[in-house]
């Protein structure tokens, strides 16, 4: 054997023993991620009473106890099932009773009839998660190289699938506890600091452009932030920082609530068969406004960006102001250079925070956490969008259809779930989420 040859040789084996060696170490970061989300998920349920995971407080909103298992499903549906040869599953009615909206999937119970289901329990449902969290350790650990490419990128989704039920878990568990007259606490509220006085709100001004818009393709990103593609961009301004309580105060004083001209057609006769007259959780005692928090009943701090608003109020408040809201070109094209830092549901606040700044430097603020922000932008695909086949398939696409696009995440919204790209969806009239108002203006 020549030199060369022998050398070509002794690379080759090299090569292939860290190859073999990437498995272990790529199975080890996939498991610790896996568990450290679903273990956040089991966190976020500390302090909650067996009572408190069963109620369904309107159709949107999902028991606590439903979240905790329909998540647990997805994993066994779309991975054990699938690459666990001769799995079984333990209970197979838990298929039907915790699909949301997979129709590839099978049938599925009603979802306005989740708070019906007593059964399982609550200890139940924490050992369904404990056992398909066991099997998909036993099921990774002897994955090949192959079978690992195949699992990952629906683990992945799985993960952050279950980030976004996190979310929801903490906004429905609000929507509850909300119903109760005793006013229950989620969580005590950190060390509160009073925070100063709203910095003025102020204009940043965006030359035209055509901007590249969607997901570059580097790192998980959702199906409905692709394909990438140009949009032209008019001259816009926007607004340095989110619509404060503070200001909101003003629009209801200044009767914004039962002047029509403000407000869309479909809005207006949402706002009087609803009979809203503030935010939701709002209520006003002895002229004063009070918020029940998750953290418990308080008066509003007219300082912090104000949330649980509608499309519909969103839009009617920007009126009122002589403004518009951003579309979600604007949105992202402003994002560009903002850092992906703010108020996320890690730091276990669980509410939006005032912003502590003078306001002296002229800056987009709060673009991320704390609020997600309305668009004037409908929920529709991107240009050449299609969706996948199969369940998978039907995660997003499906549902472009009657709803606008919010960006930035929440408080309720994980750190490492959002992306500038992340294209939020909602209905006009939903207000039980943490979302709220960021103004835009054209060129004056």
């Amino acid at each position: 054997m020549s030199l060369a040859s022998a050398d070509a040789a002794t690379d080759t084996a090299a090569a292939e023993r860290s190859h073999l060696n990437s498995i272990p170490a790529r199975v080890e970061a996939l498991l610790a991620r896996f568990h450290r989300i679903r273990n956040f998920t089991n966190a976020l349920c500390s302090g909650l009473e067996p009572e408190d995971y069963v109620v369904q407080s309107m159709p949107d909103v999902s028991p606590t106890k439903w979240h905790l298992a329909h998540t647990t499903w997805f994993f066994e549906t779309f991975i054990l099932k699938k690459f666990f040869a001769g799995y079984r599953a333990e209970i197979p009615e838990y298929a039907y009773l915790f699909n949301s909206y997979y129709n590839a999937a099978g049938d599925m119970h009603r979802r306005d009839l989740r708070g019906l289901i007593s059964r399982p329990t609550v200890q139940e449902t924490h050992r369904y998660r404990a056992s398909i969290d066991s099997h998909i350790d036993d099921l990774l650990s002897e994955a090949d190289q192959k079978l690992l490419d195949e699992i990952e990128p629906i683990l992945v989704l799985g993960i952050h699938h279950e980030q976004q039920h996190q979310e929801l878990l903490v906004t429905d568990i609000r929507h509850v506890l909300a119903q109760n007259p005793l006013y229950p606490v989620f969580r005590k509220r950190k060390s509160h600091i009073a925070a100063k006085k709203a910095a003025p709100l102020q204009f940043l001004e965006f030359e035209e452009t055509i901007a590249t818009i969607g997901h570059d393709g580097h790192g998980f990103a959702y199906d409905n932030e692709g394909p990438r593609h140009q949009a032209l961009v008019p001259a816009f301004s926007l607004a340095s920082r989110p619509v404060t309580n503070g200001d909101y105060i003003e629009f209801i004083e200044d009767n914004g609530y039962t002047r029509s001209e403000f407000w869309l057609s479909l809005g207006w006769m949402t706002l009087n068969e609803q009979r809203w007259q503030a935010p939701l959780y709002w209520t006003k005692r002895d002229g004063a406004w009070w918020n029940f928090t998750l953290s418990g009943f308080r008066p509003v701090d007219e300082s912090e960006p104000v949330t649980h608003i509608s499309y519909f109020e969103a839009d009617a408040y920007a009126n009122w102001a002589g403004a518009r809201l951003p579309t979600e070109f604007e949105w992202e094209r402003a994002a560009f250079d903002c850092p992906i830092e703010g108020n996320f549901v890690e730091d276990e606040n669980f509410h939006p925070r005032a912003l502590c700044t003078s306001g002296q430097d002229l800056h987009l603020q709060q673009m991320f956490g704390d609020v997600w922000e309305w668009t004037r932008s409908a929920y529709s695909p991107y240009p050449g969008y299609r969706a996948a086949p199969g369940a998978l398939g039907e995660y997003n696409g499906k549902f472009m259809c009657n709803q606008y696009v919010l960006r930035g995440g929440s408080c309720a919204t994980s750190r490492s779930h959002i992306r500038r790209t992340y294209r939020n969806f909602f209905p006009p009239e939903k207000r039980w989420q943490f979302t709220g108002i960021r103004l835009a203006r054209d060129p004056q």
